[in-house]
């Protein structure tokens, strides 16, 4: 069977994580890639595929490539998508899909009108606990849900935030919630759904000389499905990481999964439930002098090429891409808000 052909877009930390997995895949095939910055700038004499500084001239220059792969800032994901698309691309959109859901509306539209797909990285879905979790809420092992706490708590300091980068620019990198913790809103909106009823506070702490928004919150809400939620998070711990967790009390039971990066089961108590052995947790993203989610890339490539093979569906879609984005917009607009007033 032939392989399933890449490009990607972008040479910073992940995509540099996806060209490798990619390179590793029996089944797919990185034709180029390409960064704004040279390859002598950013030292990748090593890259043997390919290398381009403008996206419309790679894919000019290869039409026999499937899908494109976008790991650029967050505020170029719209609109390289949808060029991708328009040149008959699939895309393998980081997180987010874009700031915006009247964006990610516009490329979700594209994709329609020339049959492509639009594959949203969330890749903690593949996390082991957060498919346990996903089996005891659906299956109602936990009964009806009452209250989830989701909270966030981070460090990202001056050593993240580098003079003249994209990180902490509005344009660019759009906030918080949409850089740090998508990917645990994520989580929460594949478990329990859509929110409403939406209250929220937001302070900046430590970081006003480095981003150009908040960098902690508190939001609280109802589901639309029943039982009321908060999101707490913040980047002004000092030093490291101190936890990504989720707590779920339920109608038979409560259960946390937390640590640095909502990797570890800390308390499962569930009315004639016994806890299964999960399969181990895969080692957190490492940046240097800060870490990520886990590394579940290999899941999503893997997940791209199967799906395009006809052996699978989306894990993340479009769709879910587009309400992780609307619920971010939504909760940001009171800060907004708050702001004009």
């Amino acid at each position: 069977m032939s392989k399933i052909k890449f490009a990607v877009i972008g040479q910073g930390h992940i995509g540099k994580r996806h060209a490798e997995m990619i390179r590793r895949s029996s089944e797919g095939e990185l034709v180029a890639v390409c960064d704004r910055h040279s390859r002598e700038h950013l030292d990748l004499h090593h890259v043997k595929e390919k290398y381009y500084t403008d996206i419309d001239e790679l894919l000019a220059a290869h039409p026999e490539v499937d899908v494109v792969t976008i790991c650029t800032p967050n505020g170029l994901h719209a609109v390289q998508a949808l060029k991708a698309i328009e040149a008959d691309k699939h895309v393998v959109c980081e997180k987010p899909m874009a700031l915006t859901k009247a964006d990610c509306e516009e490329v979700i539209f594209k994709a329609l009108q020339r049959n492509k797909n639009v594959f949203c990285v969330m890749q903690n879905r593949f996390s082991p606990p957060s498919i346990w979790m996903k089996q005891i809420v659906e299956e109602k092992i936990i009964g009806n849900v009452y209250i989830v706490q989701l909270n966030c708590f981070w460090n990202r300091d001056e050593r993240y935030y580098k003079k003249g980068g994209w990180k902490g620019v509005q344009e660019l990198d759009g906030g918080t919630l949409f850089t740090q913790f998508s990917h645990f809103i994520d989580i929460m909106y594949w478990l329990f759904g859509d929110i409403k009823d939406i209250q929220a506070r937001f302070n900046d702490f430590n970081h006003s000389e480095l981003t150009e928004f908040e960098d902690s919150g508190f939001v609280n809400f109802n589901f639309v499905k029943g039982g009321v939620g908060s999101i707490n998070y913040s980047t002004s711990v000092w030093d490291r990481n101190f936890e990504s967790s989720i707590t779920i009390i339920g109608e038979k039971g409560t259960v946390k999964v937390g640590g640095q990066y909502m990797d570890k089961v800390e308390y499962c108590n569930i009315k004639d439930y016994t806890m299964p052995d999960l399969q181990p947790t895969n080692e957190a993203n490492d940046y240097g002098n800060y870490k990520g989610s886990a590394n579940n890339h290999p899941q999503i490539i893997s997940n791209v090429i199967d799906t395009l093979k006809g052996r699978t569906t989306i894990t993340t879609n479009a769709m879910e891409g587009l309400k992780v984005v609307d619920i971010i917009e939504r909760i940001y607009s009171l800060r907004n808000k708050n702001r004009k007033s």
